[in-house]
């Protein structure tokens, strides 16, 4: 039998990508910006998913992360989601960025960055905040083109005028 490695963290992180960009084109049907998430335990499995609700929803914290980080929780029992990984399709906003630190989320996989309202790196810092009392592993740019895409796909067909 032919030896067999462990995936890499890079081909993981691909393959959970995949999961979150489906909720990303969930969103769609909704007319919700298409943001997906994926939160998975220690082992890889998925313990909660989102996608962005503000329009479904009336709600301004509908967003991805939010929604799949409470989901998370539901399915754990615990808020503490200290062994598992978050994966969104865009950079986190700073209010999911502090909910992600605050859940205790150690480790942050997203696709596109979000030049405009960023908090993983592009515009603030908060994952890898010093003066916090958590800080998150974060791995960017993973389906980067695919992430963009269908956001611009979805804004380019929302633009008036």
């Amino acid at each position: 039998m032919p030896f067999e490695s462990e995936p890499s963290d890079a081909d993981k992180f691909r393959s959970w990508m995949g999961a979150a960009l489906v909720e990303a084109q969930a969103a769609l049907q909704t007319e919700d910006v298409p943001i997906g998430a994926v939160v998975l335990d220690a082992s890889g499995n998925v313990v909660g998913t989102g996608r962005n609700r503000r329009e479904a929803d009336g709600d301004p914290t509908a967003h991805a992360e939010v929604l799949a980080l409470r989901a998370a929780a539901e399915a754990t029992g615990s808020w503490r989601l200290d062994g598992c990984t978050l994966v969104v399709t865009l950079e986190p906003c700073a209010m999911c960025a502090g909910a992600i630190v605050l859940a205790k989320v150690p480790r942050v996989v997203f696709g596109a960055w979000d030049a405009k309202a960023g908090a993983a790196g592009s515009v603030f810092e908060i994952l890898r905040e010093p003066r916090l009392n958590h800080w998150v592993e974060v791995y960017p740019g993973v389906r980067e083109a695919e992430s963009a895409i269908l956001l611009r796909e979805f804004f380019a067909g929302h633009r008036q005028g």
